[in-house]
Order: C-alpha cells, then structure tokens, then sequence
C-alpha cells in the first residue's frame, strides 16, 4: 500500500487530489467506501438504495434537471461530477457512537483534477422520518471532511429547500448549507420540464430518460407519498376551537394542525405547478411563521395562505376560518383606470361572461358560490355581493371610486373541515376548480402608451 492511500483523520475532500481519492478508495483496507449510483441498479423497488440510485443517475443523464437542483443549491456546475452512493469513511471519527457514518448519496465534482465541492444526500421514503439526531451526527462528521453541504430528501413538505424538516441547534447548523427536498417536489420539477416552455429538456433521449425516472417515482412501489394526510393535531385543534375550548399556541396539537397547513398549502403549489408547467409559489415563511399563525388562530380563529402564479392576474389568497369551518379564495383584478364607476363594473361583468363562455361547465358548477367585492376609496370595507347582483354594486358605491375587484370562491366544507383526509380531497379539487373556471380567464387592465 503507498503511504498516502490511507485517508488520515484530519484529511479535508475538499482541495483533496482526485488521483487521492481513487486511491484511498482502491486499496486493499479502503479509507473510502462507495458504490457508482446506477439508473437500474440491482436493488429491491422502493429500496431507499435504489431511490437514492436513480435519483442521482437523473440528474447525471439530464442536464436541466440536473442544472436546476445545483442551482438550488449552490453546487458548482462545471468540472467533472461523480455521482455515488452508500459512501463511508471508516477511519473517520464518528461523533456520540463507534458506529461508521454511511452516507445515502454523494455528488463530488473535479476542476483541474482536484475536489471542488462536495455535497451528501440523506433520502427516506414512505413514512420514515428523518432523524435529528442522526442528522446533527451527519452534520458535525462531515464538517472533519471539510464538506459544508447536506441534501435532506423524504416525503416531508417545506416551503423552501433552504428549509428543514429537523430540528437542530444553531451552532450545529453554524457555518453550513442543509437543504431539504420532498420527493413531491423533485418530481414536479422533473414534470415541468417535460412542458414546452423555456426550461425545457432539449435533448430527445434525455426527455425519454425523465419521462421513464418520473413513471418510477410515481408508482405506488416507489416509496414517494404525496401530502395525502393532515396531522392528528389538525381534527383535534378545530374540535377545540368548535367546542370553544381555550388552548395554548404552544401546545402540540396546535403546532401539529399550523405544520400540517403549511405543508397542505406547499403541496397545491406543486399541484398546480404540474398542471400548468411553472413553479407556483407558496406562502414564503419564517422561523416565526408557526407562532405567529398560532397566534392568529387562537386570536381570529383563521389560517391564511397564498399561491403566487407566474403572468396570472393576482396571487391566490386563501383564508380558512375555523368557526363556520369555510375555505375562501380571492384574486384581485384591476378594472380600467380611464373608464368611471360604471364602465368598471362593466369590465368585470365582461370578464366573468367570458370566463363563463370559455369553460361553461366548471363555472355554473361553482357560480352559486362566487362573490364579487369592490374595494372603495375611502370605505371602511369592501362591498360584497353575489354574481347575479352584481348591479347593486353601483348603487352602493354611490359615486365613490372603485379601486379594484375581488373575485371570491367561498366553499362550505363542513364535517370535511375537520376531516385529515378529506379536507385535503376538498382544498385540491377547490384550487383546481377556481383556476379552471375563473383565475386563468381574468386580466388586469393596462394603461395605453401615450399618443401624439
């Protein structure tokens, strides 16, 4: 064995000689221990092996797909990139246990025959969660390898990849890059590049590839779950809220029913982002964002979301109140700003008919519960009225300045409210409904470019 082919302790990847690499890797007691990521590999479907496999092989043999994960991020794209998986490091010093750490995946890129960047992956599939503990373990035995960069990827939902579904301490996390991906989310992203935009895959045999590795994540062997269920916490927190219980925004079952919306709400952003062929975004939160919704709900008995829809006429509001137990959603139209009170309710009633005319059927399916609001300079609130009175709008405007118009989708969920199954069933197919028959229909108006 050469001197140097066994991968000393303090030994950073990072600047590490490839030819280093290869060689800690090949020697009879390797210091390196890993397996080539294979797009068929030889493992059992649904294996979080072979997912992890695949996965990597995907974004190896697809360049847009594998362009816009590294960009996310913030991987390198040039140089060569390696893609491995089930990689381990038996003489490194693993922190709290004798065990070795041994890594679901691994992409390690080469500029000038030296390590660049290198970044782990981490995947759970089905049910299984991912572990605090082991992800801090994972964290501070990378940091001795110099690699500042772990991918969480699992069927938990978040609204940022910046985002994890774990809990750790500040200092663990200080001075490194963790990022999380659900499972649903990379395949929308592989889905949307299959749409004819300006993303999309260019090479024909490339789109074949992403077309067979997406029928496999979507199989019901694969492992990938969507978001098909809220948390116990949700039923529990509206039966208090029903039974005008008092509770405490810290209390379990609260969190539980505030996670559980946020990661609703993130699924029908990629819901409707597979339907339409651009990334919809969701509600961008905080650190605070679960206790300052807590607070909301506990004060106003109300959830807000929000979907912010490329070149559509508004973002998508949506408002859950938990005491009559409704779902609303609203979009927002700018009337023409040249035309006075009268023309602009003309402009809306025009748009809504020809909402109607284009697709007939969803509108009068959802028409008895549509409303119109006009937001009035200078009114303490909004005018709201049903579709077919729509007239009475300009009487009680009585010569005030309409600002805009809201168009309102108000569903009565009942029992279904409560329900952790149901309530998801009936917030997707109200989204899809909404967007259907009257979001994509509606325009603002633009002012005309000045004549001569």
């Amino acid at each position: 064995m050469l001197k140097d082919e066994k991968f000393e302790k303090k030994m950073k990847l990072i600047k590490l000689p490839f030819e280093k690499f290869e060689q800690y890797s090949a020697s009879p007691k390797p210091s390196i221990v890993f397996q080539e990521a294979r797009l068929i590999p030889l493992l059992k479907t649904g294996d979080e092996g072979a997912l992890t496999s695949i996965f990597l092989s995907s974004m190896k043999l697809v360049k847009e797909f594998r362009n816009s994960i590294f960009k996310e991020i913030k991987f390198p794209k040039g140089g060569k990139a390696y893609y491995l998986r089930e990689v381990a490091f038996p003489n490194i010093d693993v922190p709290n246990g004798n065990q070795t750490c041994r890594f679901d995946g691994m992409i390690i890129v080469v500029v000038s025959n030296k390590i660049k960047d290198v970044v782990v992956f981490e995947m759970k599939n089905e049910n299984n969660s991912l572990e605090d503990k082991t992800i801090e373990k994972y964290i501070k035995t990378l940091k001795q390898l110099g690699i500042t960069k772990l991918v969480t990827v699992s069927n938990d939902f978040v609204s940022d990849s910046s985002q994890s579904p774990v809990k750790l301490d500040k200092n663990t996390t200080k001075n490194f890059n963790l990022y999380h991906f659900s499972w649903t989310y990379l395949m929308t992203k592989g889905q949307i590049l299959l749409f004819d935009n300006e993303t999309n895959i260019e090479d024909e045999d490339q789109v074949e590839i992403m077309k067979e590795v997406l029928y496999y994540l979507d199989g019901p062997k694969s492992g990938v779950n969507g978001y098909h269920k809220m948390k116990d916490g949700w039923k529990n927190t509206i039966e208090k809220i029903t039974d005008r219980r008092t509770f405490k925004i810290d209390e379990p079952d609260v969190i539980e029913a505030i996670e559980s919306w946020h990661e609703e709400e993130r699924d029908m952003a990629l819901l409707l982002s597979r339907k339409l062929g651009v990334f919809v975004k969701s509600t961008s939160r905080k650190a605070s964002s679960i206790k300052d919704d807590a607070k909301r709900l506990k004060t106003k008995s109300e959830l807000l979301g929000n979907l912010s829809i490329k070149n559509s006429v508004s973002d998508i509001k949506i408002r859950l109140d938990f005491e009559v137990k409704t779902v609303s959603m609203s979009v927002k139209v700018i009337p023409p700003q040249d035309k006075g009170t009268k023309g602009r309710i003309s402009d809306v009633r025009r748009q809504l008919e020809n909402a109607k005319r284009k697709n007939e059927l969803v509108f009068n399916k959802i028409s008895d519960d549509l409303l119109l609001e006009a937001d009035v300079k200078h009114a303490r609130q909004n005018i709201r009225v049903s579709l077919s009175d729509i007239e009475l709008i300009l009487d009680e405007a009585n010569g005030r300045e309409i600002q805009s118009f809201n168009i309102v989708f108000m569903s009565k969920f009942k029992a279904k409210f409560s329900s952790n199954k149901g309530f998801i069933t009936e917030i997707e197919s109200m989204v899809l409904e909404y967007y259907a028959g009257i979001v994509q229909y509606l325009t603002n108006w633009d002012r005309p470019a000045p004549k001569l």
